[in-house]
């Protein structure tokens, strides 16, 4: 599978006769020893080529979709501590008997690291988001500028004062590159940082390369859809809770409905997953952000996500977060926890209190967003007029959901109130799939 705006072609085995033969070319160019992957010589990429036509890939590891626009360019990245690449690379084994002997090795490296050891390629900027460039900054917590210790790049922070990159910090590069791992929920801000980076690019005249990863919620759409006077940095747009797209999917969306800036467009190439399908279970090979530690806080996110608009804590400062919930003024019925500061979270909400509530790290993966612990904690709660706080408004996009909840309507009544307005989403993210 190439680009999107390319082909969808998938690679063909080849025949074992074939194969035998390449094998014994390889093995005859192996014996030459190069400083750096050069592209030009095709002995390790047409390997990969030929054997893994049926192997899952991300945007990523599909290196030879995307080398060539990148190749002899000034190049900048979005990414943090989630752009791992895994890719295939053929080792001289030790002697044996006067034989070489070979074996393909799998590796796994960040995609700076990769990048910067490649021949034909400039990397010269490196663009953090929230969490920063290795994931370690507090939820909120300003990113300032700095400089990658183990490169020596750049590191220019779009989560301090501005979180849209300006002329000057795109000066200088011929194009960029954006590599985050999503989760699929409107409040999760790296589709906001997406929204951002299309259209400084857009401005500055600077193709956007995307490279896709899987939606560790799959394809859940579900949620109330903001109302555009609600937008924020943590809502931009008019969509549900939970979307049910890749990244690449969403960019496709933001410059399909003109959501950019005076309707502009970005210049965009999508590097899809390679054998990918969206039902498909994908557990991340690294949590996305401090907070959410393992797949049961990712599937729990986007429904416990809504209690940080309220007096109710969901483990921040502990090591259970978004797997638990609870606040000082719920019942004790047998299961508390305390918060404490700790890398994710320097001031946790409820710090040094006894937190009463529910633990959720042993329940069923969840299909849909769920309503039923936030209605629960608000009608077990000793104070309702100190549950909500404004923030919630902000989460929930809409200010109806706070009133649904306080006027004790029941969960599916509240969810038929979204009916309507995710079927005409679903309508308008249909043209934006591509897989």
């Amino acid at each position: 599978m190439g680009f999107v705006s390319l082909t969808k072609n998938s690679l063909r085995f080849v025949t074992s006769t074939a194969l035998t033969f390449f094998l014994f070319t390889l093995f005859l160019v192996s014996c030459k020893t190069v400083s750096k992957v050069n592209y030009s010589v095709p002995a390790e990429t047409t390997l990969k080529t030929k054997i893994k036509t049926e192997k899952f890939l991300t945007g990523a590891d599909n290196v030879l979709s995307y080398f060539k626009l990148i190749e002899n360019k000034k190049v900048g990245i979005v990414t943090n501590q989630t752009g791992l690449i895994t890719y295939d690379s053929i080792v001289q084994l030790p002697k044996e008997e006067g034989l070489h002997k070979e074996s393909l090795l799998i590796r796994t490296e960040h995609i700076v690291d990769y990048l910067v050891k490649q021949k034909d390629v400039d990397l010269v900027k490196i663009y953090a988001p929230e969490h920063g460039f290795r994931g370690t900054a507090a939820n909120g917590e300003l990113i300032t500028d700095g400089k990658d210790t183990k490169t020596g790049l750049p590191i220019l922070s779009l989560y301090g004062n501005s979180k849209k990159p300006s002329p000057q910090q795109l000066e200088g590069i011929d194009v960029l590159m954006f590599d985050l791992q999503d989760v699929g929920a409107r409040f999760y801000t790296y589709i906001s940082h997406l929204h951002y980076i299309m259209e400084a690019c857009a401005e500055q005249g600077i193709p956007l390369i995307i490279l896709d990863r899987p939606n560790p919620n799959g394809g859940i759409v579900d949620g109330p859809i903001l109302e555009p006077e609600h937008s924020s940095f943590i809502g931009m747009h008019t969509i549900p809770v939970l979307h049910g797209m890749t990244i690449g999917e969403y960019a496709l969306m933001i410059n399909g409905q003109g959501w950019l800036a005076n309707g502009i467009q970005c210049e965009l190439k999508i590097v899809p997953c390679e054998n990918y399908k969206r039902e498909m279970p994908y557990s991340l090979p690294v949590k996305p952000s401090p907070n959410l530690p393992n797949d049961q806080s990712i599937n729990l996110y986007a429904s416990l996500c809504f209690f940080e608009g309220t007096n109710v804590s969901i483990g921040r400062g502990t090591d259970m977060q978004f797997q638990v919930y609870g606040s000082p003024y719920l019942p004790n019925t047998g299961f508390s926890f305390k918060p404490e500061p700790n890398v994710g979270s320097t001031n946790p909400p409820n710090n040094g209190l006894n937190c009463y509530g529910e633990d959720l790290r042993n329940v069923e993966k969840v299909t849909r967003l769920e309503l039923k612990w936030l209605i629960r904690a608000y009608q077990e709660t000793l104070d309702k007029t100190k549950f909500f706080t404004s923030f919630f408004t902000k989460l929930a996009g809409n200010k109806t959901l706070q009133f649904q909840i306080q006027a004790g309507m029941p969960e599916e009544q509240i969810r038929e109130s979204w009916v309507l307005g995710l079927e005409e989403f679903r309508i308008m993210r249909q043209k934006y799939l591509i897989y």
